[in-house]
């Protein structure tokens, strides 16, 4: 980024928020003493800059200056635009209309020049998101009772349920090609996630007591207690099907050539679905510990023996 870019960029940073040095250099990717001497040549500019001391300080804009809307480089048209691809791929969002006419405008207001130069590199570029079949009929409304922390009602159908469930929702975010809902749910008495596509309805519902050491706060600085390790060795095919998983995906290592190993802590309550996960990975994968893991595979492959040998 040219030097006069960043300062714009910091001005523009700091009419959202205030800022601290740290996080601007973090942001523009320089060091902090960049954004120091940055600081500086803008107050000598003229901009009305200001500094808070303490561990909620940093540096602000004096209220009621703004700088006028500016036009976007190649780069930033081609991270709006490339954002928005990838929104385009999923099957139902609370933006189905906006995301093409923002697109529009967004290429309408662009330089024919610089559209030239960008429409090659969108045509190169994608992001993967699976295709999927369904529809979100209560995403929009979930979104605003989110953001305004009111509690839900919704009937919501699980693999092994279909219920009516009570739930505080905290985030909303898209992932592999489905909406999802973190929650707080006294039914299970944790915060659990919640596919968007699987609730049938959604309103609001009256505020709940919430045990204090179930609070949405604590679950973002508490972790579930580790109770099993797993230590499994991959082939290439498994370790680029392992490093896919969110969960897992980041504990595999090389151990050799063609040959890694996935060594992680899961709580023992998710030993159903570590089964699964190595089950399906057929001669790609072998659990060397736990012991229960290695037995759960095994009597999941002898319930499958079994029925194609009737």
């Amino acid at each position: 980024m040219k030097r006069v870019d960043r300062l714009m960029a910091i001005i523009m940073a700091l009419q959202q928020q205030g800022e601290t040095a740290s996080s601007l250099a973090s942001k523009m990717e320089v060091s902090r003493r960049t954004i120091l001497r940055d600081i500086q040549s803008l107050s000598e500019m003229g901009v009305p800059l200001y500094a808070i001391s303490g561990p909620q300080g940093g540096f602000r804009l004096m209220e009621g200056y703004h700088l006028p809307p500016l036009q976007l480089n190649s780069q930033e048209a081609l991270t709006v635009l490339f954002a928005l691809q990838g929104l385009m791929e999923y099957s139902d969002t609370p933006f189905n209309s906006e995301r093409w006419t923002v697109r529009d405008k967004i290429k309408n207001i662009l330089p024919k020049n610089m559209i030239d130069q960008i429409h090659p590199l969108l045509q190169t570029l994608e992001m993967n998101v699976p295709t999927r079949n369904y529809v979100t009929p209560y995403l929009s409304p979930l979104i605003l009772l989110t953001a305004e922390s009111k509690w839900i009602s919704t009937l919501y159908k699980s693999m092994n349920h279909h219920r009516r469930l009570i739930l505080q929702p905290h985030k909303i975010y898209a992932a592999h090609g489905f909406w999802y809902c973190e929650a707080y749910s006294p039914t299970h008495g944790e915060i659990r996630v919640f596919r968007v596509d699987r609730m049938e309805e959604v309103k609001e519902e009256q505020p709940q007591e919430i045990p204090q050491h179930k609070s949405l706060h604590d679950h973002e600085h508490k972790k579930e207690p580790v109770s099993i390790h797993i230590r499994a060795k991959l082939t290439y095919k498994g370790m680029l099907q392992v490093e896919r998983d969110e969960h897992i995906g980041e504990s595999i290592r090389s151990i050799g050539e063609d040959e890694w190993l996935v060594e992680c802590d899961l709580p023992d309550s998710e030993i159903p679905w570590a089964i699964q996960l190595f089950y399906t990975l057929g001669m790609d994968a072998e659990v060397m510990e736990p012991t229960s893991l290695r037995d759960g595979i095994r009597s999941k492959s002898s319930e499958v023996y079994d029925r194609y040998n009737q």
